[in-house]
């Protein structure tokens, strides 16, 4: 099933929209729900009657269905209670690190990394990127999340998978140049981390088939920038997967209905399959050859995330992103 959430004047969590395998075309969803967000919160009772309408949209019975425009589509959820975004790919961790002359923590491959994100003021998929400063470093990071039903206080890993309703894909937006400051304060990161956004359309697991498979999307996801290839990390190569990482955040606190987790930026230590963040190729660059070429993004620089299944079918549509000088 897939889901996906319509720009609605007056309506600030838009309106909960059903969306066809193909992408082509959706119907409107909001006799169940208002939104995403509440039928998440009611997944038990909203999630049976979501999968009946996407069964008459794919067997084109619903006469109400209109044609898809993803540029009237905002973030499958707006806003949210809480974004909690992991680090598990220890490659990036490697890279990133060195890159600010950070030290590796102790518990690197036994601990996940977390930081608690601003949920309250997400981007739209299509919707450009305000930047107030360009010295501070502006990045993108391609992730995988996921949306969780409420999660109890000291769940298993292997129990915390069985709370995943959905998949999505996401642009986490960070500003280097601020990072290694709110770090070396002891406090961690807020300034450096503005609003994210995620790509248009929300899946249910079985969506993936095969490629979901030990609390791990196994396919690779698909970067470009300015127009030209930047990356196709497997996002498989998590070296802590998913229930992991969500029992990681409920360690200590319930989790609500609602709660996205994030994977971290996806990465692979295979060269040739490029990076998913420009922070990552700046490091590359000075390992490779002493100096770094790529400068972070500036006004008109295009950001394009997005994730195919084994046959080529797009599976979340796209993240497309521009920058601009924000107005202040």
């Amino acid at each position: 099933m897939k889901l996906g959430t319509l720009k609605t004047p007056g309506k600030r969590d838009g309106e909960l929209v059903v969306v066809s395998r193909d992408n082509k075309r959706a119907v409107k969803a909001t006799q169940v729900a208002p939104n995403l967000r509440e039928a998440v919160e009611d997944w038990v009772h909203a999630k049976p009657k979501l999968e009946q309408l996407f069964k008459e949209l794919e067997d084109g019975r619903r006469t109400d269905a209109f044609e898809v425009d993803q540029h009237e589509f905002h973030s499958p959820m707006p806003r949210a209670f809480q974004w909690a975004d992991g680090s598990a790919f220890l490659h990036h961790v490697k890279l990133v690190r060195m890159a600010r002359k950070a030290e590796m923590p102790a518990t690197l491959y036994t601990t996940p990394l977390m930081y608690q994100g601003g949920s309250d003021d997400f981007l739209a998929p299509t919707e450009p990127i305000p930047q107030i400063d360009f010295a501070h470093g502006t990045d993108f990071e391609g992730e995988v999340v996921v949306v969780t039903d409420f999660v109890p206080m000291g769940i298993t890993p292997e129990k915390a998978l069985e709370k995943i309703v959905l998949v999505m894909i996401a642009n986490d937006v960070s500003l280097r140049g601020l990072i290694p400051e709110e770090l070396a304060a002891g406090f961690g990161f807020f300034q450096s981390k503005p609003s994210s956004a995620f790509a248009p359309f929300a899946i249910t697991l079985d969506e993936l088939g095969s490629e979901w498979r030990e609390g791990r999307v196994h396919l690779p996801l698909l970067v470009e920038y300015n127009g030209q290839f930047f990356g196709k990390a497997n996002a498989g190569q998590m070296h802590f997967h998913f229930g992991q990482l969500i029992a990681h955040a409920a360690r200590t606190r319930n989790l609500s209905a609602g709660t996205i987790i994030g994977s971290g930026t996806v990465a692979n230590e295979d060269p040739n399959v490029g990076s998913s963040c420009l922070a990552e190729k700046r490091m590359l660059e000075q390992i490779n050859t002493g100096a770094v070429k790529t400068s972070f993004m500036k006004v008109g620089d295009r950001i394009r995330i997005e994730m195919k299944d084994a046959l080529g079918a797009n599976l979340f549509g796209a993240i497309d992103q521009v920058v601009i000088k924000a107005e202040v």
